[in-house]
């Protein structure tokens, strides 16, 4: 990898595209956000530590973005069409599918701060303290969150702590159960 920070922006892309559709929940919005986000981080790269998490530093940008925006519009975005829940992963083939659906039903009935929680730490791999860095929270705030959405969600699906959700999706078994994606 060479000197310059810029040259790592694009291997960040497809992880911050899907964290910026688990926050507005519409692709175009999305790709709004993606691209505000790069041109702040490329305008103000002089402010990034060599050395420190670079993916951390963007999902930062990315989520103050959000939050910005949403102060302006006044509003909460929807999913309506069900952008965001259609992005979150492959459709897994027979029942996978109805357990699927009855996943994206509840998962969007959470909180914006309790799926924020769930896709870093649970889709996206990150510890609970670069979760907590990127929130702007302490890390126990950031457990709590993982902690009472993982709870509400097997309240929603009418789960007992022995019954699994029978999903081929890594990345959607780890926002249910804790465990970590497989690195991609």
């Amino acid at each position: 990898m060479s000197g310059d920070p810029r040259d790592e922006l694009v291997d960040h892309l497809p992880a911050l595209r899907a964290f910026a559709l688990s926050l507005t929940r519409n692709g175009a919005v999305a790709d709004d956000m993606v691209q505000d986000t790069l041109v702040k981080a490329w305008s103000k790269i002089s402010t990034f530590e060599a050395g420190t998490n670079m993916r951390a530093w963007l999902f930062t940008i990315l989520r103050n973005t959000y939050y910005s925006n949403r102060r302006k519009a006044g509003r909460e975005v929807s999913d309506a069409e069900g952008i965001f829940t259609e992005s979150l992963s492959e459709k897994p083939a027979h029942d996978g599918r109805l357990q699927l659906a009855d996943f994206r039903r509840a998962f969007v009935k959470l909180t914006d701060e309790q799926r924020e929680a769930l896709i870093l730490v649970g889709a996206q791999g990150f510890s609970y303290e670069d979760a907590a860095e990127t929130c702007g929270v302490a890390v126990g705030t950031i457990k709590s969150r993982v902690n009472r959405a993982r709870a509400r969600l097997t309240e929603l699906l009418n789960l007992d702590e022995h019954e699994g959700l029978e999903m081929t999706d890594q990345a959607t078994m780890a926002v249910v159960t804790g465990a970590r994606p497989a690195a991609r």
